[in-house]
């Protein structure tokens, strides 16, 4: 992602969980608010991605709506299952951790995610922690705004850039209790970043919570790098060339056969990992939505028991 600019990803993911919310016959999430927060200059943006892509027939859509043209395209990007469904994952394992008394939610590489504005009643007590890049949350928190939104007061931004400053310092800037359980959700970031940094941010994580403290992440399966390129899944193939294109380009990868021990050694006990298709198969058994799985990625549910003497490999 650019320094000045907000991540596009960011901005087509909430689209994409909005549009579900919306258009799909049994949503599984409740999220409407990207079609309010991401302004009509970026929707443009969108469309225009979504005529090129679609070049060859662009005769036959070029007179549709601009709505209906950016809802097709989203719906039939290879991510779309991927972005609803763990939405609805991480939230899931949220509320049952505040349900055993976590009152500390840190969503790291936020983005346009609006649990903030929509947080459900039995959770309206925790303190809930928006950390992401300056420029991504400055255009998050500047279209709250201007759509005259407000938030609840234990709403807190936390404008960082993780590639120069430790979660560690970020959060000791804010009123964030290191010494109590909080969640973490980590959701479609690890890939945007090197094996290494990945490692240094999961033991960063763990070095700014307490014991007990969880962390939903998603990941790409290192069999995704290790194909080549002509060999590997369409769908893996069109979304790295689509990401690529607008300058985010996928880094890494894990092994999900080492994950447990990638966890441990920073201090995490892996207590869950799904793929694209065990998630939908969760969430949409029946195919009422018609979520297509797309062997994109992994969720992980993990749980913080402490830093080995080893720490990160």
């Amino acid at each position: 992602m650019r320094p000045s600019t907000a991540s596009k990803t960011a901005l087509s993911t909430s689209l994409m969980r909005a549009l579900h919310t919306r258009a799909d016959t049994y949503p599984i999430i409740n999220d409407p608010w990207g079609d309010r927060l991401v302004p009509e200059s970026a929707r443009e943006g969108v469309r225009q991605r979504a005529l090129s892509a679609a070049a060859t027939s662009e005769d036959s859509i070029a007179e549709a709506s601009s709505d209906a043209i950016i809802d097709a395209w989203l719906r039939a990007s290879p991510a779309y299952a991927t972005v609803v469904t763990r939405s609805r994952y991480a939230e899931d394992a949220l509320h049952l951790a505040v349900a055993r008394g976590v009152r500390q939610y840190v969503l790291i590489g936020a983005g346009f995610d609006s649990y903030a504005l929509r947080t459900p009643m039995e959770a309206r007590h925790i303190d809930i922690y928006d950390v992401d890049h300056p420029a991504t949350q400055t255009f998050k928190r500047q279209r709250i705004e201007e759509c005259g939104l407000s938030l609840r007061n234990s709403v807190y931004f936390v404008a960082a850039d993780l590639s120069t400053e430790s979660l560690a310092s970020v959060l000791a800037k804010s009123p964030f209790d290191s010494t109590k359980p909080a969640f973490f959700s980590w959701l479609g970031v690890t890939m945007y970043l090197s094996r290494e940094a990945n490692l240094v941010s999961l033991l960063a994580i763990a070095q700014s919570s307490a014991p007990g403290s969880e962390l939903v992440f998603t990941y790409l399966d290192t069999e995704a790098f290790r194909a080549e390129p002509d060999s590997a899944p369409k769908a893996l193939s069109e979304i790295r060339r689509s990401v690529a294109s607008i300058g985010e380009p996928f880094l890494s990868a894990f092994d999900p056969r080492t994950l447990a021990d990638d966890l441990r050694g920073v201090g995490f006990e892996l207590e869950e990992d799904l793929d694209d298709f065990q998630l939908v198969d969760r969430y949409d058994p029946r195919g009422l939505n018609g979520l297509k799985a797309a062997k994109l990625s992994h969720i992980a549910h993990a749980r913080m028991t402490g830093i080995s003497e080893h720490g990160a490999a």
